[in-house]
């Protein structure tokens, strides 16, 4: 259940009930110093002054907690910087930005975690504000709205699933009117560029922070990126320990540290083929620069199977997505394939990601053991409308 991004969409509805709707109705008192220098910011905004009548008609409450708690960039403070993230410009503003967090988010939250989850949906969100500032600095515009902290999660989407697809409404009246299925990386794309880049270098921005849009997508991809190259290259925790220098002798102590990364490639693969599984994952993960020399894919593969049947699921899928790395072709890395996938739906909870890997795994092997694999885990999936 992605419980976080539950909680989001609700802080941000319990927002707008509870601040927006009832403040918005509210006269605001031209006595109040917050009133006072929002009548000031108007006044310059418009290059002349105002009196305090003309500056608020028509002015609401809630747009004076606007200005108070959205982010303006001439007066920014990291109090506003989060605050800003759950006040919005009115109920289709937020109800646009709940509709992406509510079809994109779940499957982000299933990849990163709950508390990485929230974690990269609040610094996203962030580095969205500061991308919109760096353009903006002189502004005393309040800045507001979640979207930000969404393009930020779209923009993890995109890098961690690829294959994915969404329907969409299509209206080309009076020749179509359907609902189709294209490709998610199409939909985020056609956000990104036509919605947002192209507006922000040739058009005036209408209201909208196309620059905050922007910064929040290429934050949430380059986290994406960082956070995937880690897990490719990073240290189960529970191998984490004093590294071993496997020398010719292995096993026992190294007669010699030449070349420790070859020889603890040689020492994996006997190890795997005279069976000794939990020796040959401790010198796998613990030898000096253990992302150097595999031991051959097929004996890789064994490992990783090992380690996915004997509680190891994190050990397992970085075994798996070497693997892919070394040979992302050929019956091998279908092999692999299946076993991330399976790992991923059985033992992380991550179905959408386990998705992935199965329809890879079924282009590189259309037919035989790994495509019924494949189908069948799909259907699983499909099964529990989770993909």
């Amino acid at each position: 259940m992605p419980l976080i991004n539950y909680l989001l969409i609700g802080l941000n509805v319990l927002v707008y009930l509870a601040v927006t709707l009832p403040t918005s109705a509210v006269v605001p008192d031209v006595l109040d110093p917050a009133v006072q220098e929002y009548v000031r910011f108007l006044s310059e905004h418009v290059g002349r002054n105002l009196h305090p009548a003309e500056a608020l008609a028509g002015v609401s409450a809630y747009d004076i907690l606007i200005y108070e708690w959205g982010y303006r960039p001439a007066h920014g403070s990291i109090q506003t910087m989060f605050t800003s993230l759950f006040l919005h410009g009115g109920l289709m503003h937020l109800a646009g930005n709940m509709l992406f967090l509510w079809i994109y988010g779940d499957n982000v939250e299933h990849r990163l975690g709950k508390v990485r989850y929230l974690i990269a949906y609040l610094l996203t969100g962030v580095a969205a504000t500061l991308f919109y500032s760096a353009f903006e600095m002189d502004s005393n515009v309040p800045l507001v709205g979640a979207s930000g902290a969404i393009s930020g999660v779209l923009g993890f989407y995109f890098l961690f699933f690829p294959r994915n697809t969404v329907r969409v409404f299509l209206v080309l009246f009076p020749f179509f009117v359907d609902v189709v299925t294209i490709p998610a990386r199409i939909v985020l794309g056609v956000y990104l560029v036509v919605d947002n880049l192209f507006p922000a270098l040739f058009a005036s921005g209408g209201g909208v922070a196309h620059g905050a849009h922007i910064g929040g997508f290429i934050a949430g991809l380059g986290a994406a990126w960082l956070i995937d190259r880690r897990e490719l290259t990073s240290t189960p925790r529970e191998y984490r320990e004093t590294p071993v220098h496997p020398g010719p002798g292995f096993p026992g102590r190294p007669r010699s540290a030449a070349r420790p990364t070859e020889n603890a490639s040689v020492a994996i693969s006997q190890l795997i083929r005279q069976g000794q599984m939990a020796d040959a994952a401790k010198v796998y993960f613990t030898s000096t620069e253990g992302a150097g020399p595999e031991p051959v894919p097929a004996d890789a593969l064994v490992l990783g199977r090992w380690l996915a049947e004997n509680g190891h699921p994190t050990a397992a899928l970085t075994v798996f997505r070497r693997v892919l790395k070394l040979v992302p072709k050929g019956p091998q890395a279908a092999w692999a394939h299946i076993g991330a996938g399976l790992v991923q739906l059985e033992d992380l909870d991550r179905p959408t990601a386990a998705y992935q890997h199965f329809l890879d795994a079924i282009d590189l092997e259309p037919s035989g053991e790994p495509a019924r694999i494949a189908r069948a885990g799909i259907a699983q999936i499909d099964a529990q409308g989770s993909a």
